[in-house]
């Protein structure tokens, strides 16, 4: 890949608007690109070193193996985001990887060393770092809240409204969301199981609250309950 695009690519996203144009030129050396397509697997628990990875184009779904080999879908990373080893500590373990869910991906990384090195020198990008995690942080805590609190409907709901949120596409009345996600993965997501979030769609779809499919999702603003 070309240092040219190599630059834009990361000059595009807001943590690095911080730096400097000779800044983002030396970012560019230590970072690696990786281009992945649908299904493709990406190790994280047994890269080189401990990285920091940037998710710049498509979606992919953070998945734990356990001792037993059962697979637990943890999270879904979208454009933009941020994962690997966001505390800067480098503890991370178990084993987990990456699946691509969209089309294609583009990854970026950083090895957990230089990127700590490259804060040091540059202030601001410690900053810039440090808001773009606390965002994350708190968006996780926000859904475990919803987790020990809120009955699974409640939970699917606030699922499929954050991801309209985030991905969505307004048409009229409707939010049309691009499905990536098996009804296993979005059951694990919401800590449910498969028949019971096959049902809740169901039934939402029979209250005129969403249309599902393998494809799409759309989501009946009108329809949707105050959550």
């Amino acid at each position: 890949m070309s240092e040219e695009l190599k630059y834009w690519y990361l000059r595009d996203h807001k943590l690095f608007r911080v730096l400097s144009f000779g800044q983002i030129r030396e970012l560019c050396i230590i970072t690696g690109f990786r281009k992945a397509k649908r299904g493709d697997t990406i190790e994280l628990s047994e890269v080189d070193a401990p990285r920091i990875f940037l998710l710049k184009k498509g979606a992919i779904k953070i998945v734990s193996l356990d001792e037993d080999g059962t697979e637990t879908v943890k999270d879904v990373i979208r454009k933009g985001d941020l994962f690997g080893e966001l505390t800067l500590e480098g503890t991370g373990d178990g084993h987990e990887y990456a699946k691509v869910l969209s089309e294609d991906v583009i990854i970026c990384s950083f090895l957990l060393s230089d990127f700590e090195n490259l804060m040091r020198r540059h202030p601001d990008l410690a900053v810039s770092y440090t808001k773009f995690v606390g965002m994350k942080m708190k968006r996780i805590r926000n859904n475990y809240t919803n987790l020990i609190s809120k009955d699974a409907r409640s939970r699917l709901l606030h699922f499929l409204e954050d991801w309209a949120e985030r991905e969505g596409e307004t048409d009229s009345d409707e939010i049309r969301i691009p499905n990536y996600l098996t009804q296993n993965d979005i059951a694990q997501l919401i800590c449910t199981s498969r028949q019971t979030a096959v049902q809740l769609l169901h039934d939402l779809e029979n209250e005129g609250i969403l249309r599902y499919s393998r494809s799409e999702i759309r989501l009946y603003q009108k329809s949707l309950p105050q959550m």
